[in-house]
């Protein structure tokens, strides 16, 4: 087996995890992260591509005579084209739920520092702000409490409900909209007009496909209560970034803020950039280290399992 490991930089940050491990199952290629130009010039070398974001579509699996199978360093596969990699009798297997709790901590870590205010009233204190109050308290941003807050989670698949178990601690009222009909007393599940109009959280937890690309746009946005946040933790595609931009200038919304963009690294002329009251993470959600252990060993097993000839975790 001859095993391409096409943008291992994306998995190992300063070299914190062992990714020799899949030496056990082959001659193995590093690449930190490959070039279109060379993945298409050497894809038929490969028996077996293991990668995050590659792009591996209808072009690259035409040149791909020997390749059997694509493991995925994701949950997410749209960067994959599923459909031709069938046709061509090759195996496609993700990690689903490696990052469950890393990207509800994520979510709550942006619904925390936004209701209480932690870089704002930090800011304040660095600045010497604090050392010139007359006060022992300063009050000069606003908070708020969580309890009685509405969170509107949209999918509901494993993020979505941890997400949800973590609001339902802090006393909110949960919302969920998901096409595939669940059973879960605690939360109540309405159409997406009732979710967006009645949650002070939105919070998307679907994968990008047809259906959710750019569901958040100048309509959705108009459609959410004066003075929402909003929340993306899924993929960039699923937000039209400069109504999003539009829906934080306008005041709209109280705020938002985002994982993922459209193109990533993030572009010079991004429609998010200086949008107010945004907070922007590269990409991170995802990346604490033992997410990624996780998630190594998930991969590894998907290998292994594909070897015996019981593949799992097939998209």
């Amino acid at each position: 087996m001859k095993i391409l490991l096409s943008d291992y930089s994306t998995l190992a940050q300063n070299n914190d995890l062992d990714i020799t491990v899949f030496e056990q199952y082959g001659d193995v290629v590093y690449n930190k992260n490959i070039s279109r130009d060379e993945l298409l010039a050497t894809a038929h070398e490969y028996d077996m591509i293991l990668c995050n974001k590659t792009i591996i579509d209808k072009t690259v699996i035409e040149k791909a005579k020997k390749l059997k199978y694509i493991g995925l360093f994701a949950t997410g596969y749209n960067n994959i084209d599923i459909a031709t990699a069938r046709e061509h009798g090759i195996t496609v297997c993700n990690a689903g739920s490696y990052s469950t709790s890393a990207v509800a901590q994520q979510v709550f870590a942006y619904i925390l520092n936004h209701y209480n205010a932690v870089n704002r009233y930090n800011d304040f204190v660095q600045s010497g702000g604090w050392q010139n109050s007359p006060s022992f308290s300063v009050i000069c941003f606003p908070t708020d409490e969580l309890q009685n807050k509405t969170i509107g989670i949209i999918g509901y698949g494993s993020i979505g409900k941890r997400v949800a178990e973590i609001a339902l601690a802090f006393e909110m009222h949960v919302l969920v909209y998901t096409r595939t009909p669940k059973e879960d007393n605690r939360v109540s599940f309405v159409t997406l007009d009732e979710l967006l109009a009645q949650s002070d959280i939105v919070t998307p937890h679907c994968p990008l496909n047809y259906e959710s690309k750019e569901m958040f746009n100048r309509n959705t946005f108009a459609k959410m209560k004066d003075g929402a946040f909003f929340i993306n933790t899924a993929r960039g595609g699923v937000v039209n970034e400069q109504d999003l931009a539009d829906a934080l200038t306008s005041g709209k919304l109280s705020g938002a803020a985002v994982d993922v963009l459209n193109a990533e690294p993030m572009s010079k002329d991004c429609a998010l950039t200086g949008a107010p009251n945004l907070t922007i993470t590269p990409h991170t959600a995802w990346a604490p280290l033992a997410t990624r252990k996780r998630l190594l060993h998930i991969v590894e097993d998907n290998v292994k399992a594909f070897l015996n000839g019981t593949p799992k975790n097939i998209v």
